[in-house]
């Protein structure tokens, strides 16, 4: 009878662990995230980790590519955009929790690897010269049709009277990281890139970087919005609030991104 009742005993605790180990993983939320913010908000993440115990899942990709999975009910708890109309649009549409708030401002520049011979300057006279001499035969940015980037990067060869020219011969990268990475590999001769992504090791080392003025893509600016959707639980609330910090500023503001005004709703 003992035996049995062992037996019994070891049943019960291995349906327990079967049926509590996926619900502990389960209870870290999904934060989505741009693909801009990538490295910066990898590293506020382990700083809230580290100091409050609680877990988080990052998932990062093009901003219209993550509202379009929000919208087919994707299960993610905070989402922070590269741009404000995403959370706008998901807000007028009832997903959210309340109108979101915007966390930072992203830049954009030119990056020229380190084989390409041509200049990397904020008028992009470099490039027009390099085009003009048939150097280019491969140009990144982010797809316009996903990315806050790419219309921000789309926006500035427009200004430099380039976007007509260029076309033919551009790569659109998915997502802001993926065009960094087509510019920096050597795959293209250049492309228009995140500040924040081409201050990594990885990729500052590779070539020149340029930064833009803000103006030169005054209609697509890069104010950066958070949201917390309709099912977000505690711990997405904390992050959001961690987010808010000064500690996770100062990691942004190291990265190139510009801090929105204290009062910013």
């Amino acid at each position: 009878m003992k035996n049995q009742s062992r037996g019994w005993l070891k049943i019960f605790g291995f349906l327990l662990l079967v049926i509590c180990v996926p619900q502990a993983h389960a209870a870290a939320p999904i934060v989505a995230a741009a693909s801009s913010i990538k490295f910066a908000l990898t590293e506020i993440a382990a700083g809230f980790e580290a100091e409050t115990g609680q877990a988080l899942k990052l998932t990062f990709g093009s901003s219209g590519s993550i509202t379009h999975q929000i919208e087919q009910g994707a299960p993610f708890e905070l989402f922070l955009a590269a741009d404000e109309n995403s959370i706008t649009r998901l807000a007028t549409q009832g997903f959210s929790q309340d109108g979101g708030r915007v966390y930072a401002s992203g830049r954009v520049g030119l990056f020229v690897p380190h084989a390409v011979q041509y200049q990397a300057d904020p008028q992009m006279a470099g490039l027009r010269s390099a085009l003009q001499q048939g150097q280019i035969k491969r140009f990144t940015i982010a797809n316009p049709a996903h990315a806050p980037y790419g219309r921000a990067a789309r926006a500035a060869l427009k200004s430099a009277g380039l976007w007509q020219e260029i076309q033919p011969f551009l790569a659109l990268g998915e997502n802001a990281s993926q065009a960094t990475q087509f510019a920096a590999s050597g795959a293209t001769q250049g492309g228009i890139i995140p500040l924040a992504l081409a201050r990594t090791p990885e990729i500052e080392t590779r070539g020149q970087f340029v930064l833009f003025p803000t103006d030169v893509h005054a209609d697509e600016p890069l104010h950066q919005r958070m949201l917390l959707l309709k099912n977000a639980g505690k711990v997405a609330r904390d992050f959001y609030a961690y987010l808010q910090q000064p500690v996770a500023q100062q990691i942004l503001a190291r990265y190139g991104f510009d801090l929105p005004a204290k009062e910013n709703p």
